[in-house]
């Protein structure tokens, strides 16, 4: 049996990346600290969330996410197990870019995920080094990645950006990933719901919904920019998509940004009642009723050599969409603020 690859992190620990690794600074208001397998990220001295690249997953993620009070936004399962979570689609970590058709490559889901549909091959992002990590008034971490199919192919490889900083009233995170098509040869992107830049909530953040049969999840609500509410909103497509619920007699919020000059903005928003949340600009004869018999609608081919780039910012917030002032937000997000 051909051995795996090691990951590429393994080589590269302190000396191949693009910038000094700046140790813990506790009077910068974003702090980012270094370990083996991730990046710690303080704001304000308290910790945001974590940059996860070495822990064995399928693909680096984010977790968890905290809102400054210390309340976990993301879902723990299945990095840990938390009583009264649900315990499907394990491979939804809590924060993190995949696409379901990458060259007939499933890098959605994982194991058995998804086996009634094609592609069935389930590859993997693998981090390669970290280019940068910057502590200051803005966190900003760059990594370069590798995407391989199970037979080692390598699909494809990209090179993203997260800042981190505090907002009016809750945190920031910015992510531009550019998708780097090899030289010869040209990625392309199936037509599929399962994508793209994704979250999955807490529990308490859920709205009503069934898992196994059984009623469970919390008293969230979802709306979008356009103003499609709970529901009605998968699918949709708008500048804006926000998800909150009230916990512990306060309301917490997550809104996802589509930039303006990403592909196809605005996009359709992926947002499940079980608390799946995500932007996916590909999965247009799913998400539109009048295409469901043109399964190519939403296919996008990046040429050999090209490149595709994507952004969006995420505000963890308090309030619901008006209190949180999501309109005004986005407008600074859209004018290069």
């Amino acid at each position: 049996m051909k051995p795996r690859l090691l990951p590429l992190f393994a080589f590269v620990f302190l000396g191949a990346s693009g910038t000094v690794l700046n140790a813990a600074t506790p009077s910068a208001p974003v702090t980012l600290t270094r370990n083996f397998d991730r990046v710690r990220v303080e704001i304000g001295g308290k910790l945001f969330t974590q940059y996860v690249f070495a822990d064995g997953a399928s693909r680096p993620y984010l977790y968890p996410i905290l809102a400054p009070d210390g309340t976990s936004l993301t879902r723990d399962f299945p990095m840990k197990e938390t009583a009264g979570e649900d315990t499907d689609h394990p491979w939804h970590r809590s924060f993190w870019f995949a696409h379901s058709m990458m060259n007939g490559v499933d890098f959605w889901n994982e194991g058995t995920g998804d086996i009634g549909r094609s592609p069935k091959e389930k590859g993997r992002s693998e981090h390669v080094t970290l280019l940068e990590t910057t502590s200051g008034a803005v966190g900003v971490i760059r990594a370069k990645n590798r995407w391989v199919a199970p037979d080692y192919r390598l699909i494809c490889t990209d090179e993203r950006t997260l800042q981190f900083r505090p907002g009016p009233d809750g945190n920031y995170v910015d992510l531009e990933i550019t998708l780097q098509a090899l030289p010869d040869q040209p990625l392309h992107f199936g037509d599929n719901k399962d994508g793209t830049m994704a979250l999955r909530l807490a529990q308490w953040m859920t709205m009503p919904h069934k898992m196994g049969g059984k009623d469970t999840g919390g008293n969230g609500h979802i709306v979008t920019a356009t103003g499609f509410r709970d529901a009605e909103a998968w699918g949709k497509r708008a500048a804006w998509c926000d998800y909150h619920a009230e916990y512990n007699g306060k309301t917490y919020g997550v809104a996802i940004f589509d930039h303006p000059q990403n592909l196809r903005h605005p996009t359709w928003w992926m947002a499940r009642d079980y608390g799946l949340f995500g932007a996916n600009p590909f999965g247009w004869h799913d998400y539109e009723k009048e295409f469901a018999n043109d399964p190519h609608k939403g296919d996008y081919t990046v040429p050999a050599g090209g490149t595709l780039t994507l952004r969006y910012r995420f505000y963890f917030h308090f309030g619901d969409e008006k209190a949180a002032k999501l309109a005004a937000r986005y407008a600074e997000y859209a004018a290069g603020k």
